[in-house]
């Protein structure tokens, strides 16, 4: 293993494993924080990574021929110091593994709850590792997250203005990365501008550097292209620890290979065929999932809406959910889904409680998920981080090979114990007809 990620929600770890796979590196995701020792565990004969039921799902041993190993947490909203010990508890396994390089994934629109996860853990792992500094660049321009003099923007809006601004659980109501994560972190926080980036990773290595001796530890570097993201990539290719969404992910591979460390497979994104029925289950309320949904309503295909004031109610809504499921299931694709538009979520919020109301949710969906999947279904469509989460862990899904891009940051993927394709959605991402594009990947 070359890389190892600690990613803090399980579609981000999705979406920097697809950025990995895309440039050549063979790449699992485990669920969690593995059980076992892995200089204990014997690794899995190659025949059985990737293959459902194989010797694949040897829980917490490394998967034998992987070249990066992204560990998916669900430690974004929790209180901050939980996400330190569990992320510490991410590093220890990873550098047991043998991995090279750690890198802290978080979202492309540096989702954070108010007292701040992002600075404690970069932090925290700095100290662990012994290294001095890291940067931290959510930048995704593919998604169009881009970041500028340290502002973060969404499209054309400065993360502030975006529908961001209305997240259940993490509002974000700055753009500026450096004063945000100024708030979260003890030690001083710094800008790389884009300008010395534009002169190359040389440049930008030696800024990095000049930095790091003024005593800075954590760096927010500008990028708004591609072309700036693999110059990062470069420039921090022996740091300790690299701190960033997906986008930086993508010049990692090509210096990994410059310096003779990996020998990238064209074929690290192949998934094994699975057959049986579909279905989606969305509970994102992001901007983006609320198109989709509307999109695949709209289309005139099926869907049956949780109502979380049902759930608080004692209503069966799961049992419902599933007589409409599955009498159509043999037919086409179903969704379930409990997105709903932001006066919707707030209304909701304020009446059950933001926690409570979060729980009714996730744990409907997995209800549904495990008995989806107990019915036949082998191919799911999952939006949200929270979801996401809930749903990988119902399933008992330990570990998933990560295969082809659906739309940029989505891939499909498939799970090392059973046979089972997950695409693993965060809610801001896919084009409004991705469920139905996802779906037709896979038919």
């Amino acid at each position: 293993m070359i890389l190892g990620v600690i990613a803090d929600d399980f579609t981000g770890a999705t979406d920097v494993a697809s950025m990995l796979v895309r440039e050549g590196m063979r790449t699992v995701q485990v669920i969690g924080i593995p059980e076992q020792d892995p200089q204990a565990a014997a690794p899995p004969p190659p025949e059985g990574v990737g293959s459902p039921g194989g010797a694949g799902s040897t829980r917490g041993a490394p998967p034998d021929g992987a070249d990066a190993v992204v560990v998916a947490l669900k430690s974004r909203t929790i209180p901050a110091a939980d996400a330190v010990a569990q992320s510490l508890a991410a590093l220890r396994w990873l550098k047991a593994a043998g991995a090279r390089q750690i890198y802290f994934k978080y979202c492309s629109t540096f989702d954070s709850t108010p007292a701040g996860n992002i600075g404690p853990v970069a932090e925290a792992l700095l100290d662990a590792l012994g290294a001095s500094m890291a940067i931290a660049c959510p930048a995704f321009p593919e998604n169009g997250r881009t970041v500028f003099r340290g502002h973060l923007f969404v499209g054309d809006q400065l993360l502030s203005d975006s529908g961001m601004r209305d997240h259940p659980l993490t509002p974000m109501t700055d753009a500026n990365l450096v004063r945000v994560l100024q708030a979260q972190s003890h030690g001083p926080v710094a800008l790389l501008r884009h300008d010395v980036i534009a002169r190359g990773a040389e440049a930008a290595r030696t800024s990095l550097m000049a930095l790091a001796a003024d005593g800075v530890r954590l760096v927010v570097a500008d990028a708004i292209t591609n072309d700036d993201l693999r110059v990062l990539g470069e420039a921090c290719v022996d740091a300790g620890l690299i701190t960033a969404g997906s986008g930086v992910a993508l010049g990692l591979p090509a210096a990994y290979a410059a310096r003779g460390w990996l020998q990238r497979d064209a074929q690290a994104a192949a998934l094994p065929a699975v057959g049986g029925a579909a279905a989606v289950l969305s509970g994102s309320c992001s901007v983006a999932t609320n198109g989709q949904v509307q999109h695949w309503l709209d289309s005139g295909r099926p869907g049956f809406r949780i109502d979380p004031r049902a759930l608080a109610a004692g209503t069966p809504v799961v049992e419902q959910a599933l007589a409409f499921v599955q009498a159509r299931l043999a037919q086409e694709p179903v969704l379930v889904y409990a997105t709903a538009e932001p006066a919707e979520v707030k209304a909701v919020q304020a009446e059950l409680g933001v926690e409570r109301a979060g729980q009714l949710v996730e744990r409907a969906m997995a209800e549904v998920a495990r008995a989806l999947v107990d019915a036949g279904v082998r191919r799911l469509v999952v939006a949200g981080g929270e979801t996401s989460g809930a749903v990988v862990q119902a399933l008992d899904v330990h570990a998933l090979r990560i295969g082809a891009p659906i739309d940029p940051g989505v891939p499909w993927t498939a799970a090392l114990n059973r046979p089972l394709l997950l695409a693993l959605k965060s809610g801001n991402f896919g084009s409004v007809d991705f469920f139905a594009k996802a779906l037709g990947q896979v038919r």
